[in-house]
């Protein structure tokens, strides 16, 4: 069990200590280490784990073999180690094949990848689905090798496994869900990586806390695209029919903006709920991405056909940040109080879930409010503005209206609607459809 009382932002960057230095791809070990970490911090419940082999059909796809690494190097001809696998995980084409050979310069330049535009940066290469090895390095590292005959040594291998994803379900007092996707195939990438399921893991906790949740929550732990893909081709039916509104936990541990990509339309109610939020909060630091700017696990969730009410929510989007699929994505660019900030932003999306509910009134015309000290009893001008926020929203309690649209109607906060309805329910005035 943890040591942390509580999962804040500081004891979700102690734990992404232990997560980061992990060779994580999409199938692998790696997944399964990751999934045993977070799972030892979840407290009451415990992830559900789930292997589909190699060669199983996925709609248009199917699962890859399994892939491991145990060593990799490039040395010259003296014997110096030039690159090491052990330094960062970074440093092999994600998938790479294995490679024992003496080559030249020339010819192992085909297989290097760097970036001049940053000098100093590890990239994040990857190649799932065509064999090839490969090694990644810093461009000032590439430009250092001098014409030499260099052993290059890749010990991995691809053979017939199995993909790893988790989840887990914390009932509430309906069956309808939330749920609540990240993914766990990215090697040593903080922010990129890590935020997601650090994010998920506090949510756990938090929501397994209280016995008076609305909605149950599903929370998917998988890697992303044939993770998400084989997920949804095995449980379809099921988050069709129970799936009410979910998130994508994404790049949401730095300290940079609070952002959301919408679904396909931008017109479900998660969309909603995180437009809402972030209007309300974070109304300086908002940035709205369409569909068209996708590039997570939303393009699965919201694809045609499939078309479940999923959004996803960030810090800063993935792609916009310059250390974004490179190894300056570390622990120092995903902060302590980057991971408490996209947590409290997950919370508030989850607060409103929980209270945007529609109501219809109990009453025909307009209630007599004095009768339940609602109401001043003395009217004169300017009396009646007391009242007016709890008849206009007893107004537009008309069973078509959530929370979220009381408070655009009545251009006022979802904090006072709220409040309002809690009054008006209290009062037997209207009721919860």
């Amino acid at each position: 069990m943890s040591n942390f009382k509580e999962l804040d932002g500081e004891a979700l960057h102690q734990i992404a200590q232990e997560l980061f230095p992990i060779c994580r791809s999409i199938t692998g070990n790696g997944v399964r280490k990751t999934l045993d970490i977070i799972d030892n911090y979840i407290e009451g419940y415990s992830l559900v784990r789930h292997e589909v082999r190699s060669g199983t059909p996925v709609f248009d796809w199917t699962v890859p073999k399994e892939w491991s690494i145990e060593e990799a190097w490039i040395k010259d001809s003296k014997g110096n180690t030039v690159v090491n696998f052990k330094d960062s995980n970074l440093h092999v084409l994600g998938y790479s094949t294995q490679v024992d050979k003496i080559i030249p310069l020339n010819e192992l330049q085909k297989h290097l990848h760097s970036l001049p535009e940053q000098p100093e940066a590890i990239p994040y290469v990857t190649s799932y689905y065509e064999p090839r090895w490969g090694f990644c390095i810093t461009d000032k590292q590439r430009k250092s090798l001098t014409e030499d005959d260099y052993h290059v040594f890749i010990n991995s291998n691809h053979f017939d496994g199995s993909l790893t994803y988790a989840e887990l379900l914390i009932p509430g007092k309906s069956k309808k869900e939330i749920l609540i996707s990240s993914y766990v195939c990215h090697p040593s990438l903080a922010n990129n990586e890590l935020s997601g399921p650090l994010v998920s893991l506090a949510l756990i906790n938090w929501l397994a806390k209280s016995e008076s949740n609305f909605y149950s929550y599903r929370f998917v732990f998988t890697t992303e695209t044939i993770g998400t893909i084989t997920y949804l081709s095995r449980n379809l039916e099921h988050l069709k029919n129970n799936i009410t509104a979910g998130l994508v936990l994404t790049c949401i541990g730095d300290d940079g903006d609070y952002s959301t990509v919408q679904s396909r339309y931008g017109d479900n109610l998660s969309d909603k709920v995180v437009q809402k939020v972030l209007s309300e909060n974070y109304k300086n630091d908002a940035k709205i991405y369409s569909f068209l700017k996708r590039g997570s696990d939303e393009r699965q969730y919201c694809a045609p056909n499939i078309d479940l009410p999923i959004t996803s929510i960030m810090r800063t989007k993935y792609g916009v940040y310059p250390e974004y699929h490179t190894s300056l994505d570390d622990l120092t660019f995903m902060t302590p109080s980057g991971l408490k900030g996209g947590l409290d932003f997950a919370k508030k999306c989850i607060q409103l879930f929980e209270k945007n509910h529609k109501y219809i009134t109990t009453k025909l015309c307009e209630p007599k409010l004095s009768k339940y000290n609602l109401y001043p009893t003395l009217s004169k001008k300017g009396s009646s503005n007391i009242a007016r926020n709890l008849l206009n929203i007893l107004a537009y309690c008309d069973g078509k209206n959530d929370v979220i649209d009381l408070a655009n109607i009545l251009g006022i906060s979802t904090d006072e609607v709220i409040n309002l309805i809690k009054i008006a329910l209290e009062n037997k005035l209207i009721e919860a459809l």
